[in-house]
C-alpha cells in the first residue's frame, strides 16, 4: 500500500509539472449578440450547437451571470472590468473609453498577444486600446451578406437608417477604417469572416512562445436576421407549431438535463396565442425563428473552426474558453420601409419580435433592456481542460465585471492605478477562478444594474428591480425563485431598504461626465 500511495504522489506531482510547464494558459472569450438564455441546446433549445454543447459538457455552465441588458454597457463592462457608468458608457457608445483600461491593455502587461475579431459597439479603434490586431464592425448592428454599398448585379442591401439617409458603418481592419465597407468577396456572411480572420491570426502567430487573447465578438443572432439558406432549410418547418410549443419543450429540456431544478418556475408567458395569428402571420413567424436559429446554428459551426484550428496548432490542452450573451433576447423590431425579398436574406431587414424573445429567454421573465433576469441573464460556458470540472454547474451570481478581475488572476497581469495620464477606476468585479476551481462561495460585494428605465441591485440571494426610477422596488429571492414569479417586497420592507441604500451609495459614488 506504502508504495501504491508514492507512486500516486509521483504522478500528481509529475501531473503538475506538466501544467506547470505548460506557462500561462491562452484565453478565448466568446460573445454572441442578443442571444437568449435558452437558445443553444445546452440550455435547453433545440438548435444544433453541437460544439457550444460539447464544451458545456466537458466544463461548467452558469445558471446566474449578469449582462448589462443592452450591447454596448455590456462590452464595456466585459472589456473593462468596471461598470459603464464608470467608463463612460452607460449613455452612448460615442465616448471614449474614460478612467478605465482595457483587457487587451491589461493582458498586453503579462505578455500575451492580443487579438479581436467582431463586433466592437465603441467609439475607439481597439488597435489604439491594447488589441495587435482588429477586423470587424465598430458600430452596433449591420447586414451580414453586405455591411456597405450595392455591388454590381445584385439589389441594394438592406440598411438600418432614415430614408434617403441610410447609416454608413463603421468597419476596422487593423488601423485602417473604413465607412462604409463594401466586401468584394461573393461569400462574405459577418460570422464566417470574423472567424476567417482570427484563424488566420490563430495560424500567423502559432510559433510564438508568447500566450494569445483572443476576444472574438459574433454580431449573431442580432438582427438583421440573415442567413445561408442551407442552414436555414435545417429548420424548415420546425416551429410552424408556434411559440407555445417550443417554450416548453425548451422548458422540460432544462428540467431534464439538470440544468434547471423545481424553483425554476416557468414565468407567464406574454407572447400571443398562435391560433389567433393567421395563416400568413403563421408563415412569418415560423419563418423568422427558421432563420434566427439558422444564424445560431451558424455560429456554432464557425466555434467548431477554431476548435479544430486550436487542435491543429497543438494548443487545443492549454486555452481557457468562454462564451457569452451581451444582453437577452432582443424584442426590438425595426421596419424599413423599402425592405423587399424573403426574410433571410440580404435584402431584408427583419427582426425576431417580442413573442420569440420571449420563447428564447425562457424560463424568465421580460427581454433586452430590461432589468429583469431575462433582459440581464446570460448562458455562460467555461471550457478549461483539467482546471475545470466536466459537466459541472455553477449558481455563483456573476456579472461582465468579473472578467477583468478572473483573467488578472489568472494571468499574472498588473492593472494599473494611473494609465496615460488617466486615473483609474478600481476593478469591480471578483474572480472566477475559485469557482472554476469548483469552490461555490458567496459574492463579497453587491451588483448593480441600471440601463434606460431598469435599475436593479443584487447580494447575498436577494434582488430588488424595477422598470421606471419612481417605480417602487419588487423584491426576489433569487435563491428560491430565480425567475422572479414572486415579489416579496410588501412582507420584506428591511430587505427592500437595505438593497435600496446599496444601490443609492453606489449611484452616488459614480463620477460624473460631461454631458
Amino acid at each position: 500500500m506504502p508504495k501504491l500511495i508514492f507512486i500516486f504522489s509521483v504522478c500528481l506531482l509529475f501531473c503538475f509539472s506538466c501544467k506547470e510547464k505548460q506557462g500561462k494558459p491562452n484565453i478565448i472569450l466568446i460573445s454572441a449578440d442578443d442571444l437568449g438564455w435558452s437558445d443553444l441546446g445546452c440550455y435547453g433549445s433545440e438548435i444544433q450547437t453541437p460544439n457550444l454543447d460539447n464544451l458545456a459538457e466537458n466544463g461548467m455552465r452558469f445558471k446566474c451571470f449578469h449582462n448589462t441588458s443592452k450591447c454596448f454597457p455590456s462590452r464595456a463592462c466585459l472589456l473593462t472590468g468596471v461598470y459603464a457608468q464608470q467608463s463612460n458608457y452607460h449613455l452612448t457608445h460615442k465616448n471614449p473609453i474614460t478612467n478605465a483600461v482595457t483587457l487587451g491593455e491589461v493582458l498586453q502587461t503579462a505578455g500575451y498577444r492580443t487579438l479581436w475579431s467582431g463586433k466592437h459597439h465603441g467609439l475607439e479603434n481597439p488597435v489604439t486600446r491594447g488589441f495587435d490586431r482588429y477586423y470587424g464592425l465598430k458600430d452596433g448592428a449591420c447586414n451580414y451578406f453586405n455591411p456597405g454599398n450595392q455591388r454590381p448585379g445584385e439589389r441594394a442591401p438592406a440598411r438600418k437608417g432614415l430614408p434617403g439617409n441610410k447609416t454608413q458603418r463603421w468597419w476596422c481592419i487593423d488601423s485602417v477604417m473604413y465607412q462604409p465597407y463594401t466586401p468584394a468577396e461573393k461569400d462574405f456572411y459577418t460570422t464566417d469572416y470574423f472567424t476567417n480572420y482570427a484563424l488566420s491570426w490563430l495560424e500567423e502567430y502559432k510559433a510564438e512562445e508568447k500566450p494569445f487573447f483572443l476576444y472574438l465578438a459574433y454580431t449573431a443572432p442580432h438582427d438583421p436576421l440573415m442567413a445561408w439558406p442551407d442552414d436555414i432549410e435545417k429548420y424548415k418547418g420546425r416551429y410552424n407549431n408556434g411559440y407555445e410549443k417550443i417554450r416548453k419543450e425548451r422548458y422540460q429540456k432544462q428540467l431534464k438535463i439538470g440544468l434547471l431544478d423545481e424553483s425554476y418556475i416557468l414565468s407567464e408567458a406574454t407572447f400571443q396565442d398562435w391560433d389567433k395569428l393567421t395563416s400568413g402571420e403563421k408563415v412569418e413567424e415560423a419563418r423568422k425563428m427558421e432563420v434566427y436559429a439558422a444564424m445560431i446554428d451558424r455560429m456554432d459551426q464557425n466555434i467548431g473552426r477554431v476548435l479544430t484550428k486550436l487542435k491543429e496548432i497543438g494548443k487545443d490542452e492549454n486555452t481557457l474558453i468562454m462564451f457569452v450573451s451581451d444582453n437577452g433576447a432582443s424584442a426590438e423590431v425595426v421596419n424599413l420601409p423599402d425592405d423587399y425579398g424573403e426574410i433571410g436574406s440580404m435584402t431584408h431587414w427583419a427582426s425576431l419580435g417580442k413573442d420569440w424573445a420571449n420563447v428564447s429567454n425562457t424560463p424568465f421573465r421580460f427581454y433586452k433592456n430590461s432589468s429583469f433576469e431575462g433582459g440581464i441573464n446570460t448562458p455562460f460556458i467555461a471550457y478549461w481542460p483539467d482546471r475545470i470540472k466536466p459537466q459541472s454547474f455553477s449558481k455563483f451570481p456573476g456579472h461582465f465585471i468579473d472578467f477583468m478581475a478572473t483573467l488578472v488572476d489568472i494571468t499574472g497581469a498588473t492593472y494599473p492605478g494611473v494609465f496615460n495620464a488617466q486615473n483609474i477606476t478600481p476593478m469591480q468585479g471578483e474572480s472566477l477562478l475559485p469557482v472554476f476551481q469548483g469552490i461555490e462561495a458567496q459574492r463579497k460585494q453587491p451588483i448593480f444594474w441600471e440601463w434606460r428605465n431598469g435599475q436593479a441591485a443584487y447580494y447575498n440571494g436577494w434582488k430588488i428591480v424595477r422598470e421606471g426610477k419612481f417605480n417602487p422596488w419588487e423584491l426576489y429571492n433569487l435563491t428560491s425563485n430565480p425567475t422572479e414569479t414572486n415579489n416579496l417586497a410588501k412582507g420584506n420592507p428591511e430587505k427592500v431598504e437595505e438593497l435600496n441604500k446599496f444601490f443609492n451609495d453606489w449611484e452616488s459614488g459614480l463620477p460624473e461626465f460631461p454631458k
